[in-house]
């Protein structure tokens, strides 16, 4: 989608009568449904009356197409604006620009296409423009089928027009050489070179036809990231299928191959608890139907599992910012084009929301509008993970949306796959010592019961042994219930330590603000998880913190949602949506019991549990014996 499109001619008619702006801001509110903060309005008047400078004072055609804010395919990103028309062969030609209001930065060595510059009132790491230019690019010629038929010209660049550049300059130090060559980046005394660039590419205009074919192109993946996913895929023995996986995944395959003969909307349902290979059977179906051919996406409403799964496939420089676009945000289908996916895959779809956007303003329910998007939507769900009040994934609710678009839905089941034995046991036991529901009788401790259970009564030395076993392999981690408030200024210093237990002397931070991939990095062991950046995840052993929100009184466990922290989401408006006390109290205790079970169920190997609750430890003391009050 294109938030504001015109020609040259028109485009300059609204700088010049100084509504440009008001254009851009009134279809942004008619698209998001807010309005954009004036800092961001300011940003832009500077970025759009700059670039009406050059567009104006150039030789390209009046009737050349001007495009703002356009929506790459497959992804949330946006490009600023692109400039469109016919090359010196007729060819259709599109100048894609990355504007930005940069007055310095600083180049990032080791990390590839990285930078630190000042953004959103703080110092942080981003993508170097050039970078971002040259793999929006590559993202619009590899999902859209018509640019690819067509032979549009895409021809990337970057305009720094605040930024003058130190000598010599850290963005165009040779770590960026190969990206700024794929991507010219044009600094503020280089607008001659940047309308120069422009008049190479837009010769004549084309009424607006490069930007219909950008704007409606049929969605396929192309060739070369289908090489790219199955690649990436090959020998990676993390993504091998066992038992009922591979079962699903032949079914689902089918399913697939159904729809693309025209067999009408589908939608399949996966129910698995903990350990039951959910995700990896999600990635295995999206790079089989990817190199199938067929406009395939993997979907999460956390950004945790996706962020980790794609890292874990990246294996090609080249490749990362490929792969990185068949991962996205359940919000993403909004006003998707109803069948414009082939298949959709949306992984821990207990998860879903209905609304959608940073606000909660946009859509109208995320089930409905993922099987409204997709030929075939599979859905992988585990109704005990809901966690917050916004998570409504169910599978009558998926059933409710399948029926409204008379879509036949198959549901199956995959079977526990934890690399331990009994691992169907421990969710068992682990559903009777949180007093979710009653189970049968079991003895963690009886020698032919393998998964590794420990009581701690000192949170430093269930640490120390979470260390010990990272030390292995890098797949061990701590987390913690959301009873500590996370410190804003703290959230990228690792001294500043959120999670606290004075008595112990014990202090460790919430997971750092600059890494979207906390489960796989190395230096995680150092931080503690909470709920949001583990689920959907899996370690060999957890170290779990069991908090205030969570206690035993008389042999029942109580929960206490004030006790959760003021930063956590969880729970908020639970008064609101439930006026009923006791509605609300029942509701609230499934959420945290939940929460920790999910915890509680993150280790293949072993779970090691400090609480700060005394009673709470010796309830599991006792559990762990297989003695019941």
């Amino acid at each position: 989608m294109i938030i504001y499109n015109s020609t040259k001619s028109g485009f300059m008619d609204d700088i010049v009568n100084g509504v440009l702006d008001e254009k851009v801001e009134s279809l942004m509110v008619e698209r998001f449904g807010r309005r954009s903060p004036e800092s961001e309005m300011r940003a832009w008047r500077n970025s759009l009356t700059y670039m009406g400078n050059i567009i104006g004072s150039s030789s390209i055609p009046e009737d050349a197409g001007i495009a703002i804010e356009y929506g790459i395919p497959y992804t949330s990103k946006r490009v600023d604006l692109i400039v469109t028309g016919l090359n010196d062969s007729g060819r259709n030609s599109a100048v894609i620009i990355e504007l930005k209001q940069w007055a310095s930065a600083e180049a990032v060595p080791g990390k590839d296409g990285v930078v630190r510059t000042m953004v959103g009132g703080g110092i942080h790491e981003v993508a170097h423009p050039s970078y971002q230019a040259w793999s929006y690019a590559e993202a619009i010629e590899d999902f859209n089928a018509d640019v690819r038929d067509r032979g549009v010209v895409l021809s990337p660049c970057a305009c720094l027009h605040n930024y003058v550049p130190e000598i010599p300059d850290p963005l165009k130090s040779e770590i960026y050489t190969e990206y700024v060559s794929l991507a010219p980046m044009f600094t503020k005394h280089e607008g001659s070179d940047l309308r120069g660039f422009l008049e190479r590419f837009i010769r004549k205009g084309d009424k607006g036809e490069t930007i219909f074919i950008l704007d409606r192109g049929r969605l396929k993946p192309s060739k070369s990231l289908q090489d790219v996913m199955s690649s990436m895929m090959a020998g990676n023995r993390e993504f091998t299928l066992l038992d009922t996986q591979k079962v699903v995944h032949e079914e689902i395959l089918h399913q697939a191959r159904t729809v693309a003969k025209g067999g009408g909307k589908r939608v399949v349902v996966v129910r698995g608890g903990p350990g039951t290979g959910k995700s990896v059977l999600a990635i295995n179906i999206l790079s089989e139907t990817t190199s199938m051919g067929m406009a395939s996406l993997y979907v999460s409403k956390n950004s945790a599992p996706r962020n980790v799964y794609g890292q874990k496939l990246k294996g090609m420089k080249k490749g990362r910012s490929r792969v990185d676009k068949l991962f996205v945000g359940s919000g993403k289908f909004v006003d998707a084009v109803p069948d414009a996916f082939d298949v959709l895959l949306a992984d821990e779809a207990h998860r879903l929301n209905e609304r959608s956007g940073l606000y909660q303003n946009m859509g109208e329910n995320q089930v409905m509008e993922i099987i409204r998007a997709a030929k075939l939507s599979v859905f992988f769900i585990d109704e005990d993970q809901r966690v917050t009040l916004k998570d409504i994934g169910s599978v009558d609710e998926i059933r409710r949306y399948a029926r409204m678009f008379q879509a036949p839905v198959t549901e199956m089941e995959l079977d526990s796959q934890f690399s331990c034995s009994g691992s169907d046991g421990y969710l068992s036991w682990l559903d009777n010592a949180l007093q979710i529901r009653e189970t049968a009788n079991l003895d963690l401790e009886d020698p032919g019961f393998r998964y590794d259970f420990r009581v701690y009564d000192d949170p430093n030395e269930l640490r120390a042994d979470i260390e010990d076993r990272n030390r292995t392999n890098n797949r061990s981690r701590m987390v913690a219930g959301y009873c500590w408030n996370w410190i804003s200024k703290g959230k990228n210093d690792p001294d500043v330590h959120d999670v606290t237990i004075p008595e112990f002397g014990f202090g460790m931070s919430w997971n750092l603000g600059s890494t979207n991939t906390w489960a796989i990095d190395e230096g995680s062991i150092n931080e503690i998880g909470c709920i949001h950046t583990c689920q959907g995840l899996e370690f060999d052993y957890v170290g779990v913190i069991l908090g205030d929100d969570i206690r035993c009184e008389g042999g029942e466990v109580v929960t206490d949602a004030s006790k959760r922290a003021r930063t956590d989401q969880s729970l908020r408006g639970l008064r609101t949506m439930y006026p009923d006390e006791t509605e609300a109290r029942r509701v609230a205790d499934r959420i945290i019991k939940n929460t920790y079970k999910v915890l509680m169920s993150r280790g293949m190997k072993g779970c090691y549990v400090y609480c700060t609750d005394k009673g709470m430890a010796e309830h599991l003391r006792r559990m762990l014996r297989g003695l019941f009050v």
